[in-house]
């Protein structure tokens, strides 16, 4: 941070109120600001639009951003509106005044961020218009959508090649969260970018927690989910429109807060549905997969998939609508066999075979990710190429582990059976072979003569489809999209045929079994539950007074640490993520007198408390040791331990053992409990070795 250019970070500070970036933001950051292109690969939820915002407040001149999604559009300019940021957007959704009113103060210098749908700035004259305009950058949202590997091609977007053309020196950063390497490349070659920094930030989001469960009567098992999450915001997520209709039916019958949104509704329907839930009016949507494309609501608790989604990426950008403020969330996946017949119908009733080609191969993936016995997460990353060494500890398979065997034999021969063919061939040839199958494709191909031929007879073909997807999720095979899903080896595979290592896989499972004991995705703490419900309430009610949804005031993340921390005065205000100057003024008076209020009524003690005070006992609360602590609130380690005797004298509950090195307490302890009556700090330092601090006797003392 201390490189930084100071105008970054004081847009980052008071105009967003965000004290630090989220990783991989900075660098974006820095290269757009110079006036760099850029490619950036970021989760969702990862911060992909302060990327691209922050360079254009602080680069001169306006900020373009296209985009497909014109929901999107709304929201991004309304949450940019509530920070003091001068943003509009022009798409086919206004009217000829409305549209004439945002040209005229983009002409006249008073935007800084103008988004834009690629129809509109393709087929109208508004290029030409920008040919007289400074432009600070161009950003190029979803660029997924410019590659026909994508899975939400649009070849509208592919013709957005020209704005390098036309416009050589303004910086230009494409962004998306959704391509595997086939269409990453594809992004580059059709925008042109041919020197732009590559910015590739992994696909992880560790606070949603993955599970797959066998559909068995799939409506009572989603309301069993669903239970517990009275208050939490959701999408369900169904195939057909009918589904969609009958879901949302029975849920409201149950007593949940549901509504149905897909196509064939009425456009005036589907945005009261939209907006409803925006406003927390609704708290469940079930939809078909165009709902939540460009639904910036940070704080979705859930995704329900009743059905298989066609393909990893989509798969990955639905489930990646819930927790994007980086709070627990939950995504669950009801995976059943007819599902698969399903999908391989509509899939076969395409015209265009290369098309087919592309999206059956997706398809097995999915189907891959739903029957893993592996580390989900692993699988899910694995696809897009972001290889995880370890297992997450938040999905299903890892709370509840398959039984593993020693795989090492079974891996070298699969491995070798991949090569021994030629690396040209897909999962059901390599099985073929391995289980010595007489087919004619193997006579063919003359493979009844290799080594690898029927050395996997002992093993079925369900045993081995889970190895060689095992192998792929672990990072030993590959599947070649653009050569037919043909195995490949890897780097990875040469240890493990050499004989340098061994693997252990898990064993499939022929059954669902039991779902372990689901983790808590509460965003709070118990003791904080009371003043944060307060606080969602007071949000709610300005929000509604305002005309916009409730996170454009304040992100449940924002309300979270403002129930843990308690802040009592602007200053204290400020040190909470996601509150600037400008959100302080509108908004902060309020919120100061609910909590001061809400204190006063509980008879909380951080009333008595300076927010010093405060800051360390919070960070005690968290778990954070005493060096820690001293750090994050810039104090000596003396000052630090000196505040926190000041705290348990004050009767709040601080545990020394959780502060100081085990060995340490115990020593110290020890002679503590040997002592007769009030302990004497100098004939304690006299019997304690150097090793131990004055500072950490004294703390002890204090809690003694």
């Amino acid at each position: 941070m201390q490189d930084t250019d100071p105008a970054v970070l004081s847009v980052l500070r008071q105009t967003f109120g965000y004290d630090s970036f989220r990783p991989g933001q900075g660098e974006v950051i820095a290269d757009l600001t110079a006036g760099h292109d850029a490619f950036v690969l970021m989760p969702t939820g990862g911060g992909k639009s302060l990327c691209y915002q922050v360079p254009a407040l602080v680069r001169s001149g306006v900020g373009i951003v296209v985009s497909p999604l014109i929901a999107l559009m709304k929201d991004q300019v309304d949450a940019l509106h509530a920070n003091g940021v001068a943003a509009a957007c022009y798409n086919s959704t206004q009217d000829s005044e409305e549209a004439r009113r945002v040209l005229a103060q983009l002409h006249n210098g008073e935007l800084q961020l103008l988004y834009v749908s690629p129809e509109r700035l393709l087929n109208s004259s508004l290029l030409e218009r920008l040919a007289d305009i400074e432009i600070g950058l161009f950003a190029i949202d979803e660029a997924h959508c410019v590659s026909q590997w994508g899975h939400d091609f649009r070849p509208e977007y592919a013709a957005l090649g020209t704005l390098r053309e036309r416009f050589p020196a303004v910086p230009l950063v494409a962004l998306t969260a959704t391509a595997d390497k086939q269409t990453r490349s594809d992004i580059l070659r059709v925008l042109h970018l041919n020197d732009a920094r590559i910015h590739v930030n992994g696909f992880d989001r560790p606070n949603i927690r993955y599970t797959v469960l066998e559909k068995h009567k799939p409506f009572d098992q989603l309301i069993a989910f669903l239970r517990g999450r009275d208050s939490q915001s959701g999408i369900v997520y169904a195939l057909s429109r009918k589904r969609v209709d009958e879901i949302a039916e029975r849920l409201s019958n149950a007593g949940v807060s549901a509504a149905a949104y897909h196509a064939g509704m009425s456009a005036k329907r589907r945005a009261e549905v939209q907006e409803a839930f925006l406003r927390d009016d609704i708290l469940v949507v079930v939809a078909t997969v165009a709902f939540g494309m460009g639904i910036d609501k940070p704080n979705v608790r859930f995704v329900v998939h009743y059905d298989l989604p066609k393909n990893i990426e989509g798969y990955y950008q639905e489930t990646g609508r819930a927790g994007r403020d980086g709070l627990p969330a939950d995504a669950l996946l009801l995976f059943g066999a007819q599902d698969v017949v399903t999908a391989r119908r509509l899939i076969e009733s395409g015209n265009n075979n290369d098309q087919q080609r592309v999206e059956t191969h997706k398809l097995n993936a999915m189907i891959g990710l739903a029957e893993s016995v592996t580390c989900r997460r692993r699988v899910l990353l694995n696809y897009f190429g972001d290889r995880h060494q370890e297992d997450c500890g938040n999905c299903d398979v890892c709370d509840d582990p398959p039984q593993r065997f020693d795989a090492t034999n079974d891996a070298r021969k699969a491995l070798s059976c991949v090569y021994r063919v030629g690396q040209r061939f897909g999962i059901k040839h390599v099985i073929d072979v391995l289980r010595g199958a007489d087919t004619e494709r193997i006579r063919l191909f003359g493979h009844t003569q290799l080594s690898t031929y029927g050395i996997g007879s002992d093993r079925s073909e369900i045993e081995w489809q889970s190895i060689l997807r095992q192998l792929i999720h672990h990072g030993y095979l590959e599947q070649d999209i653009a050569h037919y899903s043909a195995l490949k080896l890897t780097e990875d595979a040469r240890p493990l045929l050499r004989g340098d290592e061994e693997l252990w896989l898990a064993k499939p499972r022929m059954q669902e079994k039991p779902a372990g004991k689901r983790k808590s995705s509460s965003v709070v703490a118990p003791a904080d539950e009371a003043l944060f419900e307060e606080l969602r309430q007071l949000r709610k009610q300005i929000a509604q007074d305002a005309g916009v949804p409730p996170y454009v005031v304040f992100g449940d993340a924002t309300l979270a640490q403002m129930a843990r921390e308690r802040p009592l005065d602007d200053d204290a205000m400020l040190a909470i993520s996601g509150i600037g100057q400008h959100k302080l003024a509108k908004y902060g008076a309020e919120f100061l007198d609910a909590i001061t209020a809400y204190c006063v009524d509980s008879n909380d003690s951080a009333l008595n408390l300076t927010p010093l005070h405060r800051r360390v006992l919070q960070a005690a609360r968290d778990g954070l040791d005493l060096d820690q602590i001293s750090g994050q609130c810039a104090q000596t380690l003396g000052d630090t331990s000196r505040i926190l005797v000041e705290l348990i004298e004050a009767g709040e509950a601080v545990d020394p053992q959780r502060l100081i090195a085990p060995r340490k307490y115990a020593m110290i302890e020890a002679l503590l409990d040997d002592s007769d009556g009030e302990p004497d700090l100098a004939d304690l330092r006299a019997a304690l070795p150097p090793l131990i601090a004055d500072h950490e006797i004294r703390l002890v003392c204090a809690a003694w």
